[in-house]
């Protein structure tokens, strides 16, 4: 056969893949004549179109009560609520050490401040911007980390070691030493508001950058900058405590004199002062990567000074192993997950409350890896993993947790997964290392593999 001349052959080629490619009328009517408009198809279409889809495909072969009983419960007074608000992260963190204060001193119930640390975060998260502006002044716009760090100035999502960071170096207070304000339980407002402003505050040092000025004038125009915005902190927010007295109660009085704290002091004296960052590891199952292997979000941290997201990933089975060595020891953990797949409103998760396949008449059926490929799932919520039910051998067959959706919600005010929803939409948890067999911590000791903070697992962590 000749060759067809350069021009005509590419011509005729691409025609070719549009007629392939596009949906033309002959393939229109192919996909319209492929749904048969049965009596069946008629009644799902009036369903369907005329009522939510969660409605019409909760199973009802499983809807009988969950059973509540676990052999493995750590105990826990009152439920916190994070209201409209992004900080899971720190209610979770906060509950993992509120549990220990309560056991210790074996009180009533027990609060912290978040306003006090989420204050802190949102001034330190500031500075994080800032700072990162000024050490990608010589980039373009169109620079990958510059257009990150413009995208994302502010958020008040977050992970642990956020928790770890800000509770070194600010410490904790009680709830009744600082109280919550509207824009703490409602952070969208004021949040739109600094990210805009720290947006208009990081061109201008561009601008600077851009004129000549060194790296020294940049930083003094930044921490007049950040006058602005710890005002608008102040205003949104109130001032953070810096002392305050503090003894613990039981059936509402006094067990021992009260005395005057700081916010460190407070962390350091009387809630033990665990250095976090030392003492813990997170675990991850994320099977898109290979398993056995540490990595590092590179700039994904709540403070310049602070330590970016560093954690192992392991199977599911060995993270299973050491949670259940840590609540037999009645400590709690920071657990994060898919919380949205399969949850219902009685609070379960699990696999079999939705049946989405029968009712259009197909599968749904990436497995946990090609889901996080495909950004179908990853983790939305952090909560406190207090609970596991374990059959005569020793394995899981179910697992609770406390949330921060207010006691109203759930079982409660927790939730409670299977085992088999555990393995799918479980992403991260955080054990302390005296429960790490010795070659998991062995694992710790090789360099991290550096991911990017706009690597799609990351992006919009919570």
């Amino acid at each position: 056969m000749k060759k067809l001349p350069l021009i005509l052959g590419a011509t005729l080629f691409c025609g070719a893949l549009h007629a392939q490619e596009a949906l033309t009328q002959d393939v229109l009517k192919e996909l319209s004549g492929s749904f048969e408009n049965t009596v069946a198809d008629k009644a799902l279409k009036n369903a369907v179109s005329g009522n939510a889809i969660k409605k019409l495909v909760v199973n009802q072969e499983n809807a009988n009560t969950p059973d509540t009983y676990f052999s493995v419960s750590v105990n826990s007074k009152g439920i916190t609520d994070q209201q409209n608000s992004g900080r899971c992260w720190m209610f979770t963190g906060l509950n993992v050490l509120r549990s220990k204060m309560i056991s210790k001193y074996n009180l009533d119930e027990m609060q912290f401040s978040h306003v006090y640390l989420f204050f802190y975060d949102q001034l330190e998260k500031s500075n994080l911007f800032l700072q990162g502006v000024i050490d990608t002044r010589d980039r373009g716009m169109d620079d990958k980390t510059v257009e990150w760090l413009f995208r994302n100035p502010l958020s008040d999502g977050g992970q642990f070691t956020g928790v770890s960071d800000l509770i070194g170096k600010y410490g904790v207070v009680p709830k009744e030493a600082m109280a919550e304000t509207y824009h703490s339980n409602n952070t969208t407002e004021i949040a739109s508001l600094m990210k805009r402003k720290l947006r208009e505050f990081g061109l201008q040092l561009r601008d600077m950058a851009a004129q000549g000025k060194s790296k020294e004038d940049l930083e003094k125009e930044k921490v007049q900058q950040m006058k602005t915005i710890y005002r608008m902190l102040v205003l949104a927010y109130g001032e953070p405590v810096q002392s305050f007295t503090w003894a613990p109660k039981k059936n509402g009085k006094y067990t021992e004199t009260p005395k005057t704290y700081t916010p460190q002091s407070f962390y350091k004296e009387v809630c033990g002062g665990e250095d976090l960052n030392k003492n813990y590891v997170m675990l991850m199952n994320d099977p898109s990567r290979p398993f056995n292997k540490v990595y590092e979000i590179e700039f994904d941290r709540h403070a310049y000074d602070g330590h970016n997201w560093l954690y192992l990933n392991l199977p599911i089975e060995d993270i299973k192993e050491m949670a259940i060595a840590s609540l037999k020891d009645s400590i709690m953990l920071y657990f994060s997950c898919d919380v949205g797949k399969y949850l219902d409103s009685r609070g379960l998760l699990d696999l079999k409350n939705y049946d989405y396949g029968s009712l259009f008449n197909t599968t749904f059926g990436m497995d946990k890896k090609q889901r996080v490929q495909s950004f179908d799932s990853g983790s939305s919520h952090a909560m406190t993993l207090m609970a596991v039910d374990l059959d005569k051998d020793g394995k899981s067959t179910k697992w609770k947790v406390e949330n921060s959706w207010g006691a109203e919600h759930g079982f409660a005010g927790h939730l409670i997964m299977t085992d088999e929803w555990f393995n799918e939409y479980m992403f991260r948890l955080v054990v302390n290392k005296k429960y790490c067999p010795k070659r998991i911590l062995d694992l710790l000791k090789q360099e991290p593999t550096k991911l990017p903070a706009w690597d799609p697992m990351f992006s919009n962590e919570i």
